[in-house]
């Protein structure tokens, strides 16, 4: 296998990786839209779809980049089964870049579908 060639991963795993990874952010911030929610709810209902599944490793540095980028809140609630849990809702400026990922999805997933779709044409003189 080479590294950086996607063709040779017979899995997908990289593939699914580098997606994943482009729009993990706007998952959860799409979760959050609802109501407010913990990291471990975040990881179980990203989980319930299999190839967004996460981990906490993954998960909570994202969510403190959310907060630092003023995307989300957090606050503290106590919890009947253990320490208090942070509790993460969306700010204006989350709903914000919600809305706008929402409005650029539908022409880029269709691009991308496009492209996959179509076969590439190529010419003779570039093999």
């Amino acid at each position: 296998m080479v590294p950086g060639n996607a063709s040779n991963e017979a899995d997908g795993g990289r593939v699914a990786s580098q997606l994943r990874k482009g729009v993990l952010e706007y998952c959860v911030l799409a979760l959050l839209r609802g109501r407010p929610l913990c990291g471990v709810e975040l990881v179980e209902q990203l989980s319930a779809g299999h190839v967004m599944a996460t981990t906490q490793g993954t998960i909570y540095p994202l969510l403190s980049r959310l907060r630092r980028d003023a995307l989300v809140d957090s606050q503290l609630r106590e919890s009947a089964a253990g320490p208090p849990r942070r509790y993460y809702s969306l700010t204006d400026g989350g709903h914000a870049a919600l809305e706008a990922f929402a409005t650029y999805w539908p022409d880029f997933r269709d691009t991308v579908d496009h492209f996959l779709a179509e076969p590439l044409e190529t010419s003779d003189e570039n093999p």
